[in-house]
């Protein structure tokens, strides 16, 4: 959900992108479809299924224009292709005529295997101890190198740009906009010290590690979309998965780590730093929103986000970050 451009969302970005500039791009890469086209659920990006002439269907990504460097994107094709080579269960684009990343018509498009797989439920013991060592694996290798071009965890920019994006674009009714700004300030300036206090390690990530960026097959766990990968600490990769009362998810936690650790270790003082980094997310998910808004697909999937009483909740929501900050560590 990172938003790591500076450059702004031209209007209606993907108005161009037909199907017939999709069976194009795809033919110039050497793919030829049948006919079959499925849009998939995806917001930033424009994901589809295509069917295609005497082979299995492929998986179809679309990068949000403006959005990504190109050096940007190929440094996440690399990362991927190094976890598979690593056997870390993610799925990697394929690479056409001699590459991962190809242009038509003005859109970068990567093209995936189709994989199946529901999103995970983390209800047992066993399975969060898989989803850790899972996640331990992945950063075993993602410690082994750096990027170069993608971005870094950064409070300046998930929070206080947010909150300025945010402000700027007058969305909040008259009546709440003092108390967002106390709020939203108040608690990216804690974040920031947390942070700042821990001093966390900093690694390659996944970055966006929620439960619907994971598909479970009997054979475990494998993510479908490294969109979001950035330089960042480990629990940024772990708290995502996390779900319930505080008791809840320190028995969560305890599990995942019990995987996590059978492949790298893990720095007990970044459990600190679960709250921060919800509420960091938290602030910048509303100018996510705010940024995509001239998308004509946004006012469409989330009419409620120009409404009064949508900013109440926010407002809410941030009371609660503010009393969890407050309250104790999981661990």
């Amino acid at each position: 959900m990172d938003d790591s451009s500076d450059e702004s969302v031209s209007e209606a970005p993907y108005s161009g992108l037909t199907p017939e500039v999709l069976q194009e791009a795809l033919a110039a890469v050497g793919l030829l479809t049948d006919g079959r086209l499925l849009a998939l659920n995806s917001y930033e990006n424009r994901v589809y299924q295509v069917g295609l002439e005497e082979a299995a269907p492929v998986v179809v990504k679309v990068y949000r224009p403006g959005r990504w460097t190109r050096v940007a994107l190929e440094e996440e094709h690399a990362f991927a292709l190094e976890l598979a080579a690593a056997e870390v269960p993610v799925v990697a684009p394929l690479a056409l005529q001699g590459q991962t990343l190809h242009t038509h018509a003005g859109f970068t498009f990567a093209v995936y295997p189709r994989r199946g797989g529901r999103w995970p439920e983390l209800a047992t013991t066993e399975e969060r101890e898989w989803m850790g060592r899972f996640l331990g694996r992945l950063h075993q290798v993602g410690r082994a190198g750096r990027f170069q071009h993608r971005p870094r965890l950064s409070p300046q920019h998930l929070g206080e740009d947010s909150i300025d994006f945010v402000l700027d674009g007058d969305w909040l009714p008259d009546y709440l906009v003092q108390r967002y700004e106390e709020l939203a300030e108040g608690l990216v300036e804690a974040a920031t010290a947390a942070l700042e206090a821990v001093q966390p390690g900093l690694l390659r990530l996944h970055g966006d590690c929620h439960r619907g960026n994971v598909l479970w097959t009997d054979a475990g766990p494998h993510f479908v979309d490294l969109d979001d990968c950035q330089t960042g600490p480990a629990i940024q990769d772990l708290w995502m998965l996390l779900d319930g009362e505080p008791a809840e998810m320190r028995g969560q936690l305890r599990d995942l780590l019990t995987g996590y650790e059978q492949f790298t270790t893990f720095d007990a003082a970044e459990v600190r730093l679960i709250e921060p980094l919800r509420v960091l997310r938290v602030v910048h998910y509303e100018a996510w929103l705010a940024r995509r808004w001239e998308d004509p697909a946004f006012p469409q999937a989330f009419p409620w986000f120009a409404e009064a009483r949508h900013w109440e909740r926010h407002v809410s929501a941030l009371e609660d970050c503010a009393r969890l900050m407050e309250g104790p560590a999981l661990w």
